[in-house]
This record gives C-alpha cells, structure tokens and sequence, in this order.
C-alpha cells in the first residue's frame, strides 16, 4: 500500500516504542524509524549508490560501508559498516515532494534524493548519485 511519509509519520502516537519503515518511489532508499516516549532513531540504507561513500572506510570494517545511515534525535550521524540488505520493497512509500516531521527528525523526499535532518541540524542526503553526511 502506497502511503504518503507526512501521513504515515505524521499519525504515528507512540506507544511504549514504536518502530515503522518507509522508503522512497525508487525503493532504493529504506528507513527504519524508532520512537519511544523519550528518544527516536533513524537508519536509512541506500541499496544502489554511485561515487565515493560519504565517510572514509573505518580500519577494521570488512563489511559493506557507505549504505547505511544512523541518526538519533541529537547527535551527528554515523554510518555502520553492516552486511547490504539488498532487499526492495514492503514498506510504506513516501511520495516525492512530501515532508514527514516525526520524533526527533524532519525527512523530505524528493525526485533528487532523501534529505533528513535531527533537532541539532545533523543529518545526511541521500541519492544514487552523491551521499552526504552534515
């Protein structure tokens, strides 16, 4: 079912946590989002992406890096070097053009890619084209 990122998150009441996933048009970008009564979390994974990752490779990492973006509702993002899901598809689609303010986040998705920000101004933007981390 197609539904829109500002309704899906935007009637979200957490419960004691609450935990939901949208993705963009594409399916190439897929977030988890995590709320409780005092904090929230986002992951979002990019499954094709073209370029240098937005951060150098960290020593030790031997998994896959430069897909997956975590940020919590303070705090800079950090990007975890885990195994790619590949997998498209089954979640809630955020249609291009619409904004969701959800916990601690503002997301936007648009035909350039997905922009999220945290309540301290970090976040990241996210194409198949370019990954940036701010």
């Amino acid at each position: 079912m197609r539904i829109a990122l500002l309704l899906a998150l935007g009637c979200a009441t957490p419960a004691a946590a609450d935990v939901w996933t949208f993705e963009t048009p594409s399916e190439n970008i897929q977030c988890v989002v995590g709320m409780s009564h005092d904090s929230s979390d986002l992951e979002c994974t990019i499954i094709e992406r073209h370029g240098p990752p937005a951060a150098a490779r960290p020593a030790g990492c031997t998994s896959d890096w430069g897909h997956t973006f975590l940020m919590y509702d303070r705090g800079p993002v950090r990007m975890s070097c885990v195994p790619l899901n590949a997998g498209r598809g089954g979640f809630d689609r955020a249609d291009y053009g619409v904004t969701g303010e959800f916990g601690g986040f503002t997301c936007h998705s648009s035909r350039e890619g997905l922009e999220c920000r945290n309540l301290d101004g970090h976040g990241f933007f996210l194409s198949r084209a370019r990954q940036t981390v701010f």
